[in-house]
């Protein structure tokens, strides 16, 4: 019975199911939260230094040799594209590497999906609850910036939404890597050769257009640099409402392109 069971399971997510019921996904998320309230401390201990010690050694450091970039203070300019960072790696890392060991060591996702509980909706509420969980990530951030001295314009309120949306593709993105890992030895492939690359020439730290004209191209295909450019958008009014909803469909289409990798690659390898 057992063989049968388990030969049923398998052509059950063989299957293109691509349910996703908000019932689930609610209760996935509450799941998050029970296990984030036991960590909350770390996440927001993060969420402080890291910018601290961005704003101090770039904002205080190389913002004395660069006064202003695309129209903006250096510290303006880097204020967004530290946020950005922060909601990058709060929602990547955290997918990648719980993803990793969720499937591989701890067989949880064996667990959830022996309930009536499909593989699209164990990727949409993890994704989901990253993207919440770096509202706070790109709060506690743009609050430091502010004491720093920056002065953010009336539209920084729709920062969060823009981490959320950003957050969750990203997190996607992480689900999607993590299923391709046969073990830790592969992180740096993805950490190096990926994340450390998109943070960098995503217009974070200068502009993508003093870049060789090749890489400023690649440069606005990552997604990063569309939320750095939504980020400075509304915390500083710097662009068009046609440019701004250019950079928004662009992380909408991640986004779903984000979720149905991530969904095809983890039910390949539980089943594998």
């Amino acid at each position: 019975m057992t063989s049968v069971a388990s030969a049923l399971r398998i052509a059950k997510m063989r299957t293109t199911n691509w349910r996703v019921s908000p019932q689930i996904v609610a209760a996935l998320l509450f799941r998050e939260w029970r296990v984030f309230r036991r960590v909350w401390l770390s996440v927001a201990f993060g969420s402080l230094v890291e910018p601290v010690t961005y704003f101090v050694a770039f904002g205080y450091g190389y913002g004395a040799v660069v006064a202003h970039f695309a129209g903006l203070s250096y510290l303006e300019f880097i204020a967004t594209g530290t946020i950005a960072i922060g909601v990058l790696f709060s929602s990547i890392f955290p997918a990648f590497i719980n993803g990793y060991f969720r499937r591989k060591e701890q067989r949880l996702y064996d667990g959830i999906l022996s309930a009536p509980v499909s593989v699209a909706e164990v990727v949409a509420g993890e994704s989901v609850w990253n993207g919440l969980r770096v509202t706070m990530v790109a709060t506690v951030t743009a609050a430091v910036a502010a004491v720093f001295g920056v002065r953010f314009e009336a539209g920084v309120v729709l920062v969060p939404a823009i981490a959320v949306l950003t957050g969750f593709g990203f997190a996607a993105t992480g689900a999607a890597f993590a299923a391709r890992m046969r073990s830790t030895h592969q992180f740096d492939f993805v950490i190096v050769g990926v994340i450390v690359p998109m943070f960098v020439s995503a217009g974070t730290f200068f502009p993508v257009e003093n870049l060789p004209k090749a890489l400023a191209v690649l440069a606005r295909l990552n997604p990063l640099y569309h939320c750095v450019e939504l980020l400075r958008a509304v915390a500083f009014g710097v662009t068009s409402i046609g440019v701004f909803a250019l950079h928004l469909l662009v992380l909408v289409a991640f986004d779903l392109l984000a979720w149905v990798a991530a969904v095809l690659l983890v039910r390949d390898a539980l089943i594998d």
